[in-house]
């Protein structure tokens, strides 16, 4: 059995998706890419701003589905440049705290909306 989490605190989907999908102790959240939840429009062109406002959204997510960011248990970070690697790392690594969750990251060649970071995470209500 699956549940679905939506808030209006976390941009809607822009596509055919759910926000979050709960399967057995698990939460799967879909990529986040940094639009203001209120106006689904960009928060900036600047890489720590958009990292802030996907991670804001990440959280918003947890929070609907009962989670934090401590039941993080992995991660992906989409990029769409690796020359922003250390900025997107730092503002991540400030949302977190030890142990840290699984972690991957790719540059890849388009992110939607023109974003420049998307992130999708996995959490565990164990």
């Amino acid at each position: 059995m699956k549940k679905v989490y939506s808030t209006k605190n976390a941009p809607t989907a822009i596509g055919p998706y759910s926000q979050a999908v709960e399967a057995g102790n698990m939460v799967f959240i879909s990529g986040q890419i940094p639009l203001f939840p209120s106006t689904m429009e960009m928060v900036s062109d600047d890489v720590a701003l958009q990292t802030e406002q996907v991670m804001k959204n990440l959280g918003a997510i947890l929070e609907e589905a009962g989670l934090n960011y401590k039941d993080l248990v992995k991660t992906t970070i989409l990029l769409a440049s690796m020359d922003d690697f250390t900025t997107v790392n730092e503002v991540y690594a400030s949302f977190l705290e030890e142990p840290y969750p699984a972690r991957a990251a790719f540059e890849v060649s388009e992110l939607p909306k023109g974003a420049k970071v998307e992130i999708e995470a996995v959490a565990t209500k164990a």
